[in-house]
């Protein structure tokens, strides 16, 4: 093949590779919160260990940093949001996946999911369900055994309640935990929430 033959075929493969990746990136993101195999759907915003929150913009289909967090808290596992739902705050549903390892925004998760914790926003007088899934990736073997959020132990459930106030500090919003929720009822929100 001579030379610019070559070059003219890897420019058309680049620029096939640009429009496939355009795509992948631009405009409202369409999935369904569940993959034909049952498996949650979780987008990530902010991955672990992130101290920006990173959230995704439909009308770009990019994501950008929304903010910085408090000093000194940073996500203690990735912060993602389920696709195809709507929450009351006008947002998808927010979850956190809990896994050792950090991934990057945009990537898609398969998950099983293992709870909710019931939280309430309240900004501006106004107080709105903002449920936060807990799940762990359906990949993920060390959690394998665990079917409920209610086998963690409570430091780690305390801690994360705590987190989840700490982050918003300065947003003019509060958040008060209401509890948990089983893997069962978590599932159900979701369902109820999809769009």
């Amino acid at each position: 093949m001579s030379r610019g033959k070559r070059s003219a075929s890897n420019a058309s493969l680049n620029d096939a590779a640009r429009k496939r990746a355009c795509a992948v990136t631009a405009g409202p993101l369409r999935l369904s919160p569940f993959a034909e195999d049952g498996a949650l759907r979780v987008v990530v915003e902010s991955p672990r260990h992130s101290t920006m929150k990173i959230a995704y913009d439909p009308e770009s289909g990019l994501f950008s940093v929304e903010r910085e967090l408090p000093l000194g808290v940073a996500y203690p596992f990735d912060k993602k949001f389920i696709p195809g739902t709507l929450a009351e705050d006008g947002d998808p549903i927010d979850a956190m996946i809990l896994h050792p390892h950090t991934s990057y925004p945009g990537m898609i998760l398969r998950c099983r999911i293992l709870g909710m914790i019931r939280i309430e926003d309240r900004k501006k007088g106004k107080i709105l369900a903002n449920p936060r899934v807990i799940a762990t990736p359906s990949w993920h073997q060390a959690l394998a055994p665990l079917a409920e959020a209610r086998g963690l132990s409570s430091s780690v459930k305390s801690e994360l309640e705590r987190f989840f106030a700490l982050a918003t500090a300065g947003t003019g919003k509060t958040v008060s935990v209401k509890g948990w929720a089983s893997a069962r009822e978590a599932e159900r929100t979701v369902r109820r929430l999809a769009t």
